[in-house]
């Protein structure tokens, strides 16, 4: 039998990729955090013309009284890329942590909060909303929380989902998912149900603290495939 060596400057150069083999390929875990898509470049604005449901969708926010910027459509790489997006700038109750939101999701979000969880905390909590807190919109990663979806581009990446975590009452009252999901208090309870099946009908697919542990201090929401309500 012929004997081969390995050169001693491959040796080294696999020792390395060895290493990061086992350091990353140890199975997922749902508390692990997300995994960023680096982008190989800078974002490209990308020169298209505006499709007509993008247009209709602008002409919807402008009517609900809703202030707004168009942002242009880029591709950011790795997958990640936004067209018919919006930077919302005033809804009638300020909201925390948003970026873009592709414009169906920003129009179903707006009237989300207009039309179901202002009108639930007052009737519900006895206090008007003053604030909704979230996590963000847009991130270039994938999505978290199911080991084999772990390589899936997230509909964070689209711009097309935004993460809530909680809500401010004029009252001083702050109610979260995290700690009020299971609250000792039924109306708050009941408060967080409601607007949790609103929302059911509003966007294409809705996550709670129900539907896994990564879930659980943020309800999901995005306008990707659907209908899905967990």
């Amino acid at each position: 039998m012929v004997s081969r060596r390995v050169p001693l400057s491959l040796a080294a150069l696999a020792l390395p990729l060895l290493l990061s083999a086992c350091l990353f390929g140890s199975g997922g875990s749902e508390k692990r955090p997300a995994q960023s898509r680096q982008p190989s470049r800078g974002p490209i604005t990308l020169r298209e013309p505006t499709p007509r449901d993008t247009q209709q969708c602008f002409t919807d926010l402008s009517r609900s009284g809703i202030r707004y910027s168009p942002l242009p459509d880029r591709d950011f790489g790795g997958g990640c890329v936004v067209r018919g997006a919006v930077q919302l700038l005033d809804i009638g109750v300020p909201v925390s942590g948003i970026k873009s939101m592709r414009c169906p999701l920003a129009r179903a979000f707006t009237g989300w909060v207009q039309f179901a969880v202002a009108p639930a905390a007052r009737q519900m909590l006895g206090s008007d909303l003053v604030r909704v807190e979230t996590f963000g919109t847009y991130s270039c990663r994938a999505v978290v929380g199911r080991p084999e979806s772990a390589t899936k581009l997230s509909e964070h990446g689209l711009a097309n989902a935004v993460d809530v975590s909680g809500f401010v009452l004029k009252d001083g009252r702050r109610v979260t998912i995290l700690r009020d999901w299971q609250s000792s208090d039924p109306a708050v309870r009941r408060f967080l149900e409601a607007v949790h099946g609103s929302a059911c009908k509003r966007f294409a697919t809705v996550l709670s603290p129900r539907y896994n542990a990564a879930h659980r201090d943020h309800f999901h929401f995005d306008m990707g495939r659907g209908p899905f309500c967990a």
